[in-house]
């Protein structure tokens, strides 16, 4: 039981499934579904710092390797293609609308970078993320209830 509640957590914290994996699994092994919702919606709010420490220290190191050059550049442009008319647009809403949508490349890591590319303040940005986050982790826990429920 503790190890499906870490494995949930993991999840949330991973670029590879954030809260919109971490919840369903947690749900699906029979866990608490409110304790997972929160667990796992915090535990993608966390993300956000570590991005931001990553991209504004670590980054500028690796920034000096070729191939990692090219890499970030790739991602930044996908980043701003993908997002860059919404947040331009509408700026707060527009990182929220972003992370909020339920889908693969969008989310919390996706509205990090896109937020640090447009150099958002980060105050701003950690709160449109943190609201897209709870959207996001709040319709993938009502579709999950309304699944495990047959309906």
């Amino acid at each position: 039981m503790h190890e499906d509640f870490i494995i949930a957590i993991l999840w949330s914290l991973s670029p590879f499934g954030e809260a919109k994996v971490g919840i369903p699994y947690g749900m699906y092994q029979g866990l608490n579904e409110y304790w997972v919702f929160v667990a796992c919606f915090l535990a993608n709010v966390l993300v956000f710092p570590i991005m931001m420490l990553f991209l504004e220290h670590i980054n500028r190191y690796l920034l000096k390797w070729r191939f990692y050059k090219k890499s970030a550049v790739f991602v930044g442009q996908r980043a701003k293609k993908g997002s860059g008319d919404k947040i331009q647009r509408f700026g707060f809403l527009g990182i929220v609308l972003f992370v909020m949508i339920p889908l693969p490349g969008t989310g919390v890591y996706a509205g990090s970078i896109a937020a640090y590319l447009f150099k958002m303040k980060k105050r701003r940005a950690f709160a449109a993320n943190t609201v897209g986050i709870f959207f996001s982790s709040l319709i993938i826990w009502v579709a999950t209830l309304l699944s495990l429920q047959g309906g």
